[in-house]
């Protein structure tokens, strides 16, 4: 009873206690913990899809050790790029310092992409192709990651007094609004939109026997469209360009291009490509 009052005189979403809870002297992250539990349900997911569409089991895994690696290493650096005013370098290893937060997901699908075309030109297989098995895979990783951002306090919205708003810490509270307690919960929104991605490029997938990478592209459209919505509620410091936010420029830019794939590759290779994956080079040779 005493809880439900305090909620009642408080309302809002509350805001994790902590992020890291420590076994012995090893730390534990819940950050680490979501993007880890992401890339096994969306890579879950992406295996049964390019099983279904001809590929062989292990080919997703395989992908996934060169594309993850450098997804994370892509991402990073987006970031930092990104947000070179949050970096003082007085301490040469700040910047890699991923625990603390910020992973770019755009200089994340660029680093994932490279790995990704790497592993396929070694198993033979189109990039296309598996990006269209990938990506609502991708859309569930990402709405399990932004809960590492809930643990972190960070990557909220402006001030808002909707009953879901997120009460935040006055230490993770930004100098611009000093007397806010709630805000935006633009994880919230982002991981549920994430959600929906992911549920419309499989439903599009089987209405339309999208190929070619023309389900990436749509999975990529919608994500740029929820970006570029969501920037306008972000607090965080960035870089403007055009009068736009880097990350939001870079999210319409993203949509633009992936509508117009979608609409040149349905005319120029309509219908979907047939995946006949061989076994590896070293496999056969046992």
């Amino acid at each position: 009873m005493t809880g439900l009052l305090a909620l009642a005189a408080d309302p809002g979403i509350p805001s994790p206690p902590q992020g890291t809870w420590y076994l012995g002297v090893v730390p534990v992250r819940a950050y680490a913990l979501f993007i880890i539990a992401g890339i096994f349900a969306g890579g879950c997911l992406a295996d049964r899809r390019w099983i279904a569409r001809g590929g062989r089991p292990g080919t997703v895994v395989d992908v996934l050790t060169w594309a993850v690696p450098s997804g994370i290493v892509g991402s990073r650096v987006w970031h930092v790029l990104t947000h070179l005013q949050d970096y003082t370098w007085q301490d040469p290893w700040e910047a890699l310092r991923l625990w603390e937060g910020g992973l770019a997901i755009f200089g994340g699908l660029l680093g994932g992409a490279l790995g990704a075309w790497f592993a396929c030109r070694r198993r033979g297989i189109p990039l296309p192709a598996f990006a269209d098995a990938l990506a609502p895979g991708m859309a569930v990783g990402q709405a399990f990651g932004r809960w590492g951002n809930y643990f972190n306090q960070e990557i909220y919205g402006t001030p808002t007094t909707l009953p879901w708003g997120l009460r935040i810490n006055p230490e993770n509270r930004p100098a611009a609004y000093p007397e806010a307690e709630t805000f935006h919960p633009t994880f919230l929104y982002e991981s549920l939109w994430s959600l929906l991605t992911a549920v419309v490029v499989m439903w599009a997938d089987r209405r339309f026997r999208l190929g070619h990478g023309r389900a990436f592209a749509l999975y990529l459209a919608m994500y740029g469209t929820a970006r570029a919505a969501l920037e306008l509620l972000r607090t965080d410091e960035a870089n403007i360009v055009l009068g736009l936010r880097v990350n939001q420029l870079v999210a319409l830019l993203v949509v633009v291009l992936a509508v117009v794939y979608i609409a040149v590759s349905a005319r120029l290779r309509p219908g979907r490509e047939t995946t006949v994956e061989h076994a590896p080079q070293d496999e056969q040779a046992r």
